[in-house]
C-alpha cells in the first residue's frame, strides 16, 4: 500500500530503529513509547488489521506472535510483558496495518480504557 507508514517502513522509505527482520516480519522501536520497552511487530506483507486475518495469512500472524516472544525474551522481559493489537478506529488503530505492540519494562496497570 503506497501510503501505509508501515509499508513504506518495510520498504525502507522512512527509517526505523530495528530490533528484528526476517522475510516476514519486521520489529522495531515505538518512536512514542508507552513503556521502557515499546516495540512493535508487523508482517512485511500489508495486512489491514486484525479484521483481515484469514486462513491464507494466518501463518505470517502466527510468525509474527512468535517472533514477539522472541523478542520479548531479547530484550529481559522475564517479568512479564503485555502484546496489543488495536482493531479499528474505535480502538484506537491509527496505522491500518496489522501490528503488535510488546509493552513492558515496568509493572503495568491493569486498567482497561
Amino acid at each position: 500500500m503506497e501510503n501505509c507508514l508501515f509499508c513504506k517502513i518495510v520498504a525502507g522509505t522512512i527509517p526505523s530503529t530495528k530490533v528484528y527482520e526476517d522475510d516476514l516480519c519486521l520489529a522495531f522501536r515505538d518512536i512514542a513509547p508507552q513503556a521502557p520497552t515499546h516495540i512493535l511487530v508487523i508482517p512485511k506483507e500489508h495486512i489491514s488489521g486484525m479484521s483481515a486475518v484469514c486462513a491464507e495469512n494466518a501463518g505470517v500472524v502466527a510468525h509474527c506472535l512468535v517472533v514477539a516472544a522472541q523478542v520479548a525474551k531479547a530484550e529481559g522481559l522475564e517479568n512479564g510483558y503485555r502484546i496489543v493489537s488495536n482493531c479499528g478506529d474505535d480502538a484506537g488503530q491509527t496505522v491500518h496495518h496489522l501490528h503488535f505492540h510488546i509493552l513492558g519494562g515496568r509493572k503495568l496497570s491493569l486498567e482497561m480504557a
